[in-house]
């Protein structure tokens, strides 16, 4: 449809229609007469389509109110009053995004979903929800999602209890999180970006249910609301379902959601913070040391790639040039920055961690003299380039790993939009790239530190240090206050307490009726493809190494994955694989320093990346087949360069550079510690898996716990183990890098072929023809049941074991089990009665299954949870709609949207497992035929598996403890 300017469409108003040829998309920026509400279309091909309705909600305060509402809207509304519609969809709709987002000033409700029927199921829902949510009715869903007391009888303990208090207890265990919270806090102490958004746990209970409703009444308006769509959807058919099923029924209103700017500092403000270690653990070298600086506004559509493409120059490569200051000044042992632009002000940290406090001032001194020296002298040329060319290749690829580019699109739409500019600003970035590239030669960016950066008079320095036995103290005052508090309660008080536990839990227990249910709206299977997707994949043979070619239109872009069978490395060696993958690509080659290294691969390529994966035998137990994965991207025509910087790095690093190798494994540190307070969930469910399965064991040694205590180990004692790790490392190398452990993957268009094959030789010339002999790995499998014990103050708690090994056989209803248990049987368990942020069940095709929660509040009592679900799978029972919902949300999990270039990835994944089309197509039909009976039939493998009692906890020591007689290891996670 030709829609014109000034023009009403279903009550909308079209302001503004732009071509923005970067992202192959026409705007159509609408506003609702009736209600002044801001829509934004996207139209284009994609039949990925998106809908969001954003608000913007800025807090006053740290009660984290924003957060628990965001989570309330979406637990029954007007039209859909089930308890909580939003897992209804997961279960049942074929969304390829749902979920909601706070951020610190703004709650964004974003679906995403290729069928048109389930697309507009999903905004039904999330309209209703936002407009009309049940908060008003049942007072139950704050206390359940936010904070309430819990109190069964008057002789027990009073207990604060809620989703969103959990959560953030969780965030706020984390150093990191502790940091990143606070540096917003540092340089915003006026406005709303100075409070938490998600909520402090130490304020969280200071929000009355007065105050929470009174939120919602204030933002939760048309008035202020902020809708994006993005897609192949007919606009006119999407503006009327808005109009006349939602903003029809309101009315203008005035809404103060403005936000104030900070006003600068006189000087720094320099701040310390603390944060909890365990009593066993160590203070040194635990310091977190940040500079900080507020960076013009976020409407400066210049400004604001600019500063994305300094930050990652300055702090982001082996070349850049304040990181290697830093880390060679010895002031820390990770380097690190951050850029966010999604506020009105944006803010970049430079950050320092594992230092100490002592070190404050050297740090400060050396960050500025640094700045000063590259504003002066200038910056190296070829490094503007590089990091240009890693900004731009990213913008033109638009691959975000799997979320669906409407979502990005839409986010970045309102780093500008929520502050009353253009929302198109920063999806046409051509004009800032090249001015910017343009402005480079004559000293751009070093202008930009001198202006924003040397003479910022809104900074502030940031110490966050640990401190023992902070989290025990805070775990005793909150008991003690709550004590005091139920001490200064009367009997009828203390009964209205026990009264309101009871009808939570009365909530809680009472299932939704039938009617509620059916009111959600749901597809039937007939909207489901019968057809598993054929991914793309020809077996080939180039140069005598096998190829896996995968022709889709990549935009002229090639993905090549190499992978060298790492079988050949003896047992004892293993982890030196994991660290290998760390080290190469920062360290020198034979030809290059590692910062030269560096500037080619970023000029010329989209990245070459090293790790080490394991593919399990589809066909034997406890078969599989360990790799190390080169993964790497180019353009077409630099496929030759590619190659080129590939074999310069695994074929000529260098491993004698002692202090460049303390650097980065201290760095590799640094990041694990990380990424177990991150992803504590998957962290428990790998290393539970350990205990029975040599897939898991082996990837323990190159990725996981094993690998971090030997990294650990290695930083220690470096200085007496340099020239074993030097050897180690070189002996490694040469047992991988042959053509005879080679296979090569591209994915690529098949015009593109002829190009790869004529420049793959570059490669091959590169690599050893040595013969090695497969080693036999032995890893001693046996029930550890490890309780993992850190400062944190919430457990993530795992139990498993691979069913294949009780004599069951893998069958696609597995994967329905697996949505059934994760958002029915766990989700009511774990999550709602729990308090726990999330949970949910896994079953491989390898035979391994776990269970596992997230930042849950619990120990004992969830792994209960875990070994009563054979009894809810034994007495299973759901009727035919309820069935089909489970199905249908099955395939929506199996059925992601992949790029290109995980596409190619999955295909070889499979082709190394010895999976076929064929067996993907039956999973798919076990799927679709799913009955009642199939499920019952698995609970005798669930309890199989139960019963080997495979469990492993990270979590809070004192609560590890406490339960010690669960363990037959404690360990303390960190020194």
């Amino acid at each position: 449809m030709n829609f014109e300017i000034n023009n009403i469409y279903s009550g909308f108003k079209l302001l503004k229609k732009e071509r923005v040829e970067e992202i192959n998309s026409l705007a159509l920026i609408f506003q609702h007469e009736g209600t002044g509400a801001k829509l934004l279309k996207l139209e284009n091909d994609e039949d990925n389509k998106v809908f969001s309705i954003s608000f913007r909600t800025p807090p006053h305060d740290s009660t984290g109110v924003a957060h628990i509402l965001e989570h309330s809207v979406l637990c029954g509304s007007r039209k859909f009053p089930s308890k909580e519609p939003f897992v209804e969809l997961i279960k049942g709709s074929l969304n390829t995004f749902l979920n909601a987002m706070t951020f610190a000033d703004k709650t964004m409700y974003p679906v995403a979903s290729k069928n048109k029927k389930d697309f507009y199921n999903l905004m039904d829902v999330y309209l209703d929800a936002v407009l009309y949510p049940n908060i008003y009715k049942h007072p139950q869903i704050f206390m359940q999602e936010g904070w309430h007391h819990e109190l069964e009888d008057l002789k027990g303990e009073i207990a604060y209890k809620g989703v969103v208090y959990n959560e953030m207890k969780g965030a706020f265990s984390s150093p990191e999180s502790v940091l990143m919270r606070k540096i917003q806090e540092s340089l915003f102490p006026d406005n709303t970006y100075g409070v938490e958004s998600g909520g402090d746990p130490d304020h969280i209970p200071e929000l009355t249910y007065e105050d929470f409703i009174g939120f919602h009444k204030r933002y939760y308006h048309p008035s202020n609301s902020y809708i994006f769509l993005y897609g192949d959807g007919e606009t006119l058919e999407e503006l009327n379902f808005i109009n006349d099923n939602y903003l029809k029924d309101f009315e203008k209103i005035n809404i103060d959601s403005s936000i104030r700017l900070q006003k600068p500092f006189n000087d720094i403000l320099e701040r310390v913070v603390e944060y909890p270690v365990s009593q066993n653990e160590g203070e040194e070298d635990k310091t977190f040391l940040s500079l900080n600086f507020a960076v013009g506004k976020a409407t400066d559509r210049e400004l604001y790639l600019s500063f994305e493409i300094l930050e990652h120059l300055l702090l982001e490569t082996p070349a850049a040039p304040l990181k290697k200051a830093l880390l060679q000044s010895g002031i820390g042992k990770d380097v690190f920055g951050n850029f966010d632009n999604s506020m009105l002000q944006p803010a970049l940290s430079v950050i320092v961690k594992n230092s100490n406090e002592n070190k404050k001032e050297e740090f400060k001194k050396l960050v500025f003299n640094t700045l000063e020296e590259l504003a002066t002298k200038g910056i190296d040329k070829k490094l503007i380039e590089s990091s240009l060319n890693v900004k731009e290749f990213s913008l033109r690829e638009a691959d975000y790993g799997g979320y669906p580019k409407g979502l990005i699109y839409g986010i970045k739409c309102m780093d500008s939009w929520l502050y009353d500019e253009d929302p198109l600003m920063h999806l046409n970035y051509e004009p800032q790239l090249n001015s910017i590239k343009e402005k480079a030669e004559k000293g751009y960016f070093e202008n930009l530190i001198k202006d924003y950066l040397l003479n910022s008079k809104h900074s502030s320095l940031l110490v966050v240090k640990p401190k023992k036995g902070l989290a025990d103290e805070k775990e005793k005052n909150i008991k003690e206050e709550l004590k005091k508090y139920k001490e200064s309660l009367n009997k009828e008080e203390l009964q209205k307490i026990i009264h309101e536990t009871e009808e939570l839990i009365k909530r809680q227990n009472t299932p939704d009726s039938q009617e509620d249910i059916e009111k959600i709206p749901l597809l039937s299977i007939e909207d489901i493809s019968r057809t598993a997707e054929k991914l793309p994949i020809e077996v080939l043979e180039e140069e005598g190494i096998k190829v896996l070619k995968h022709n889709i239109f990549t935009n002229k872009i090639a993905y090549v994955n190499l992978y060298f069978n790492t079988c050949n490395v003896p047992q004892e060696l293993i982890p030196y694989i994991g660290l290998l993958s760390g080290i190469l690509g920062k360290v020198s080659s034979e030809n290059l320093d590692y910062e030269e290294l560096s500037k080619e691969v970023n000029i010329n390529t989209g990245g070459i990346y090293y790790s080490s994966t394991v593919y399990s035998d589809n066909n034997e137990i406890d078969g599989f087949k360990p790799m190390f994965k080169v993964k790497a991207k180019s353009l077409i025509s630099k496929l030759s360069k590619l190659f080129e910087l590939i074999s310069e790095q695994v074929a000529n690093s260098k491993f004698d550079d002692y202090a460049r190798i303390k650097e980065i494994i201290s760095e590799l540190k640094s990041r694990m510690e990380m990424t177990i307070f991150d992803r504590g969930h998957m962290v428990a469910a790998g290393r539970v898996a350990s205990y029975f399965s040599s897939s898991a064991a082996y990837s323990e040694r190159v990725s996981g716990i094993n690998l971090y205590h030997f990294i650990v180990e290695l930083e220690k004692n470096f200085e007496n183990k340099k020239k074993e790790i030097e050897l180690n490392l070189v002996k490694v190398s040469q047992i991988i890098f042959n053509k005879s452990n080679l296979t090569v993957s591209v994915t690529l268009e098949e015009e593109d072929y002829e190009e790869f094959k004529k420049v793959m030789p570059n490669l091959i010339k590169a690599l050893g023809d040595n013969a090695f002999d497969k080693c036999s790995y032995d890893f001693k499998l046996k029930a550890e049941n490890e309780g993992m014990m850190t400062s944190g103050k919430v457990q993530y708690n795992a139990k498993g074991y691979n069913f294949k090994k009780v004599g069951y056989c893998y069958s696609g209803t597995m994967q329905v089990l697996k949505t059934i248990i994760s958002f029915d049987y766990l989700w009511n368990k774990v999550r709602v009665k729990g308090g726990a942020y999330g949970c949910f069940g896994g079953f491989n095709r390898n035979g391994n299954m776990y269970f596992v929660s997230y930042r849950d509040p619990h120990l004992s009592n969830t792994l209960k949870v875990y070994d009563e679900s054979v009894s809810y799978i034994e007495n299973f029972t759901e009727d035919k709609r309820g069935m089909t919902k489970y199905i249908i949300g099955t395939i929506s999990d199996i059925d992601s949207p992949l790029t290109p270039s995980m596409k190619g990835e999955k295909a070889a994944a499979n082709y190394f497992s010895g999976i076929t089309h064929e067996d993907m197509q039956r999973e798919r039909e076990e799927i679709l035929h799913t009955d009642i009976e199939d499920i019952k039939n698995l609970a005798p493998m669930v309890k199989a598996c139960m019963e080997e009692k495979n469990i492993c906890v990270l979590g809070n020591e004192e609560r590890i403890k406490e339960e010690k007689e669960l363990f037959n290891n404690l360990i303390h996670l960190f020194e």
